[in-house]
C-alpha cells in the first residue's frame, strides 16, 4: 500500500476534533507548546469550550488544525507504510512539511502562528472565503472578475473557494445562485486566503521560512506543493511555493490527482473533519479514503491500516 496522507485546513474545527489524539501520550508536549501559543489556553479545552467565533479566528483556527495533524502523526506514524505521499490543504500544507519529516513539530506550530499573524496583518476587515459548487470554471472566473474576487482553492467536482471582500462575496454569491450554483455558502475563514489580497503576507512568510530549521524529506516520502500538485524535490523552491501559496490559488484537485499518479492506493485524512476524504472519494472513487473522524479509536485506525498493509 502506498498511503497518501492528507492534512486538513481550517473550517471544521470543533468540540470533537481531538477525540482521538487528545489523550495520546506521544503528543502531550505538542499540546503544551500549542497552549503557550494560544495564550495559555489548552487547545483541547478550547475546542470544547470556546465559542464559534474564537474557534474560527484565523490564528486560533490555524494553530488548532495544525496541532491535530501533528498529534495524529505522532500517534500513528509508526503504523504508516514506508512509502508515503503527503499533501496539505491550505494551512495543512505547513503541517504536511512536518508530517513528511522536514520540520520538527513544535517548530511547525511556531511557523503556523507566524503565518497566521502575517495573514492577519495583510488582511482587510470583512475579507473571507465563499464556497461555490456546480458552476464551470470559466463562469467562476467571470464572476470573480465582476466582483473583485479570486479563486482561492480548486476542489474536485466543480467546487471552489473564492476569496474577496465581504460585500463582494455577498454579491458574487447571489449571482452564482442565479446562474444555477448547487451550493453557495460562506466558509468559516475570515481572511481572503490564497488570493493576491494577501501578497504582503506571502512576502513576510517567505522571510520567516528563510530562518526555519528545515531538513530533507524522509526517504520514501513524496511531499506535494499545493499550488500545482508537483513534488517538492528541492527544499528552497518548495519553501518559495509554500510562502506563495498564501496569495496564490491552491489547486487541490490537481494535488489529489498527483497522489494517484504517484501510486497512492489509499487516502488517510488527519482531520479535523472529513472534507478531504470526501473530496478524494469524489475525485477517485475506486481508492479507499478515510479520515480519523471516521474512527472511534486510534486502534481502529491502526486496524484499518494493518488490513491494507498485511
Amino acid at each position: 500500500m502506498t498511503l497518501a496522507i492528507l492534512c486538513s485546513g481550517q473550517g471544521p474545527q470543533g468540540p470533537q476534533m481531538f477525540a482521538l489524539t487528545g489523550d495520546a501520550p506521544r503528543a502531550a508536549a505538542l499540546f503544551s507548546h500549542a497552549a503557550m501559543l494560544l495564550g495559555g489556553h489548552d487547545p483541547r479545552d478550547m475546542a470544547q469550550s470556546a465559542d464559534d467565533a474564537a474557534l474560527h479566528r484565523n490564528r486560533n483556527g490555524q494553530i488548532l488544525c495544525a496541532v491535530q495533524a501533528l498529534a495524529a502523526k505522532m500517534s500513528l506514524g509508526d503504523a504508516w507504510p514506508r512509502e508515503l505521499i503527503v499533501a496539505g490543504y491550505s494551512v495543512g500544507e505547513v503541517a504536511a512539511w512536518s508530517v513528511a519529516g522536514l520540520v520538527e513539530p513544535t517548530a511547525t506550530l511556531d511557523l503556523v502562528a507566524r503565518r497566521a499573524e502575517a495573514m492577519d496583518a495583510a488582511s482587510e476587515p470583512g475579507d473571507g472565503l465563499l464556497f461555490v459548487r456546480g458552476l464551470a470554471r470559466d463562469t467562476i472566473e467571470e464572476l470573480c472578475r465582476r466582483h473583485d474576487a479570486a479563486i482561492a482553492i480548486v476542489n474536485p467536482g466543480d467546487a471552489y473557494l473564492l476569496g474577496g471582500s465581504g460585500p463582494g462575496l455577498d454579491a458574487l454569491g447571489n449571482e452564482a445562485k442565479s446562474k444555477g450554483a448547487s451550493r453557495v455558502v460562506r466558509a468559516g475563514v475570515n481572511v481572503a486566503s490564497h488570493t493576491a489580497r494577501l501578497s504582503a503576507a506571502s512576502t513576510a512568510f517567505r522571510a520567516i521560512l528563510d530562518r526555519a530549521p528545515v531538513t530533507a524529506p524522509a526517504v520514501g516520502v513524496r511531499l506535494l506543493s499545493g499550488i500545482d500538485g508537483s513534488a517538492v524535490l528541492d527544499v528552497r523552491s518548495g519553501l518559495c511555493k509554500l510562502a506563495a501559496q498564501i496569495s496564490q490559488t491552491v489547486e487541490w484537485a490537481a494535488c489529489l490527482d498527483a497522489c494517484v499518479e504517484a501510486g497512492a492506493t489509499g487516502f488517510l485524512e488527519l482531520g479535523p473533519g472529513r472534507a478531504l476524504a470526501v473530496m478524494a472519494t469524489i475525485a477517485h472513487p475506486g481508492i479507499p479514503a478515510r479520515s480519523l473522524a471516521d474512527f472511534r479509536t486510534l486502534q481502529g485506525v491502526r486496524t484499518w491500516l494493518g488490513a491494507r498493509l498485511g
